[in-house]
């Protein structure tokens, strides 16, 4: 695999990471778990909460990934509930199907899409959700433009993303964890480049507060965030104007 770098601009750019994702997807469960000790399944639950679903509402996860996202949102819709997972690593949505058919999960599908070009019909869905998947979209403002466009007017968009602390203690061992460990990591997994790629996204997304401001122009309102994890995690939402 190339080096990826985080050249946005590069026309190869959105081929490189779904090459990337492609690759890490066996062990992508395992090593996020080992990463997170454990708390991404939480952060999920606090995302899929925002989301604010009822019995019979419909959802689009975006950049769905393995699935954890939608299958606890497809939870909170039922019965009756629509949840679509979408993401455009086939090996990722593979996986995604299998965890939906071993836990019996009803009301959900999976299937390949663009997240800059969503292949739906404005104001469908109820929610859009994205759990650590917007950061590595190509062109950011284009994403939040379509997560706006297929929501109903008031359906609330949800965004769950790494983000960087500044303030030490924390941002002293964030730099440590996510500069040494978990290049290292990838390393041991035999996906060194792919986690070399992980900090080097973070450091180039916006702050919490830009994403806020991204948002806002993206055709949202009402929005807020939670910073969580002593600053590494934050949960945006937000509603379509």
């Amino acid at each position: 695999m190339d080096t990826i770098n985080d050249n946005r601009q590069s026309p190869d750019f959105a081929d490189q990471v779904n090459r990337m994702f492609d690759q890490v997807a066996g062990r992508y469960d395992a090593l996020n778990s080992v990463m997170t000790a454990g708390l991404h399944h939480r952060w999920r639950e606090r995302a899929a909460q925002r989301a604010g679903l009822g019995p019979g509402d419909s959802a689009l996860d975006i950049c769905c990934g393995t699935g954890d996202l939608a299958l606890e949102l497809a939870g909170r819709a039922a019965p009756g509930g629509n949840v679509v997972g979408c993401d455009f690593s086939e090996p990722m949505l593979d996986l995604a199907r299998e965890k939906a058919d071993a836990r019996g999960a009803s009301g959900v599908r999976f299937e390949w899409a663009d997240a800059l070009e969503l292949p739906y019909d404005g104001e469908r869905f109820d929610a859009v959700t994205v759990g650590f998947g917007v950061r590595n979209l190509a062109d950011l403002d284009r994403g939040l433009r379509e997560m706006a466009r297929v929501l109903k007017p008031g359906g609330r968009a949800v965004i769950l993303e790494i983000t960087q602390p500044t303030r030490p203690p924390l941002s002293l061992f964030y730099s440590l964890w996510f500069d040494r460990i978990v290049p290292l990591l990838g390393a041991f997994s035999g996906d060194s480049e792919a986690y070399s790629y992980l900090p080097e996204s973070v450091r180039s997304f916006p702050s919490p507060r830009g994403l806020a401001e991204k948002m806002g122009r993206a055709g949202f309102e009402q929005i807020r965030y939670t910073v969580l994890a002593g600053g590494i995690i934050a949960i945006h939402s937000g509603a379509r104007a």
